[in-house]
């Protein structure tokens, strides 16, 4: 029997995106979730009974607009074993990112505009499947 997949947690406030980018991690064979914000994600346990632990989360800059950003962050990353960080930024801000500063471990930053499938390639790096395992998930 082979391992669950890792979770990807997606954070992002607006639903098509986020539906879209879910679809096509689940298709490349990721077990991922969605939430529209930080503190909608913390209704996700670690542990899961027939899932794998959430090793990778995507947030997207507007989910980072709460004053309390920074706290949900840690939270989020105590709940899960510290997984890893993709921030997915607005095109051309040359402002610091409000919450990001709290966020010395980003793994990587995305700046729009990007694809869906250029979202899914980054995760394929950060994350790789095991080989064999890259298989859609019903």
């Amino acid at each position: 029997m082979s391992p669950d997949p890792p979770r990807v947690l997606l954070i992002m406030p607006d639903q098509w995106p986020r539906a879209l980018l879910r679809a096509a991690l689940r298709e490349a064979g990721y077990d991922a979730l969605g939430a529209p914000g930080l503190a909608a994600a913390l209704q996700y346990r670690a542990e899961a009974p027939g899932r794998g632990p959430v090793r990778l989360v995507v947030v997207d800059q507007p989910a980072l607009a709460d004053d309390d950003a920074a706290a949900l962050l840690g939270e989020l990353g105590r709940r899960h074993g510290d997984p890893g960080l993709v921030l997915l930024a607005r095109a051309g801000d040359a402002q610091p990112i409000p919450g990001a500063a709290a966020v010395p471990a980003w793994r990587r930053v995305l700046r729009r505009p990007t694809s869906i499938a250029d979202l899914v390639a980054a995760v394929q790096t950060l994350l790789p499947l095991p080989p064999g395992s890259a298989r859609p998930l019903d």
